[in-house]
């Protein structure tokens, strides 16, 4: 069994900064790619940041700049710090962690449940 647990959104006024906490627990061998997806209400899930098992990261034109995803592997966690929040950012915030749970095994994709993150003008 894997888990993932999120913690960390909220409710925050537009300018403000939330961190999300994304932890992966369970059988696992090894993490490759982690990331965070959101999805606003009538809107498509998409990616907003992602990092590689050695550092590199990526993220949504809209977000860049204003956001800084990183993970701690003895951890198991990736995290996203969010300043400068603006209304648009409102959503529901998903982790997505690829690993393999054993040596031998291929790699798969978790999903946590979710964390809503609401910034208010």
């Amino acid at each position: 069994q894997v888990q993932l647990v999120e913690s960390g959104g909220g409710l925050v006024q537009a300018g403000g900064s939330l961190r999300l906490s994304c932890a992966a627990s369970g059988s696992i061998f090894s993490i490759n790619h982690m990331g965070w997806y959101r999805q606003a209400p009538g809107k498509q899930r998409e990616l907003v940041a992602g990092i590689t098992s050695d550092g590199s990261a990526n993220y949504a034109d809209s977000v860049k700049g204003r956001f800084t995803i990183s993970r701690d592997n003895a951890k198991n966690t990736v995290y996203l710090q969010m300043n400068s929040l603006k209304p648009e950012d409102t959503a529901v915030y998903y982790c997505n962690v690829l690993l393999q749970r054993w040596r031998n095994s291929g790699p798969n994709a978790y999903w946590g449940q979710g964390t809503q993150v609401t910034v208010s003008s």
